[in-house]
């Protein structure tokens, strides 16, 4: 147990100061990448997140990944209304929760009143979680979008395999990010949206 904490704390170290090293703990890296003036971030979260993709449903496919370690999440409208709140929350404050506590380890006092405005926020989730679970929003079904071996959950699309969709998809985030633009929108044009 104590060698699986100091692991765990050595790759969290080590994703939070890749984290710090492309820019995701600077909010103005972030309103650079959500007002398309500057998209190298963007790219780096596409091919990080299309390389996980390919590497976690290949591993599954090959018997190297267990699927019972994949934790699919409910499907409700309290998953779709966090989501939203969680992305109004990134672009007005340039912070999502992995780089607030990562730009609050690198010193920025913005951070800090990020990470204790996401700890409020979360405490008054748990308060109000009985009331949420009374009214539906927290009822739903664990799905997924393919059918996977082993998995006993249900797909959405039963005769899509679920592991190559997975991969196809992560291949497909990675030529994103090979095919997009530096620059999408212009600095003259964003500064006179914003």
């Amino acid at each position: 147990m104590t060698m699986t904490l100091v692991i765990a704390g050595l790759l969290g170290a080590a994703f939070g100061a890749m984290l710090d090293r492309i820019g995701a703990t600077n909010p103005n890296w972030i309103a650079r990448m959500l007002t398309l003036t500057d998209t190298n971030l963007m790219k780096t979260i596409l091919v990080a997140i299309g390389t996980a993709s390919i590497l976690i449903f290949a591993g599954q496919m090959y018997g190297l990944v267990d699927v019972g370690h994949m934790s699919v999440k409910a499907v409700h409208v309290g998953v779709l209304l966090g989501g939203a709140i969680l992305g109004f929350g990134w672009a007005i404050a340039g912070y999502c929760p992995g780089t607030g506590l990562c730009g609050l380890a690198v010193g920025r006092i913005d951070a800090l009143f990020f990470v204790a405005g996401g700890l409020v926020g979360a405490a008054g989730f748990m308060v109000s979680y009985p009331f949420w679970e009374s009214i539906g929003f927290l009822n739903g079904e664990k799905w997924t979008l393919g059918a996977i071996p082993g998995a006993d959950y249900p797909a959405a699309i039963p005769a899509l395999q679920g592991d190559l969709a997975g991969i196809v998809m992560g291949a497909a985030f990675i030529l994103i990010a090979i095919l997009l633009p530096r620059r999408i929108v212009g600095r003259k044009a964003a500064r006179a949206a914003a």
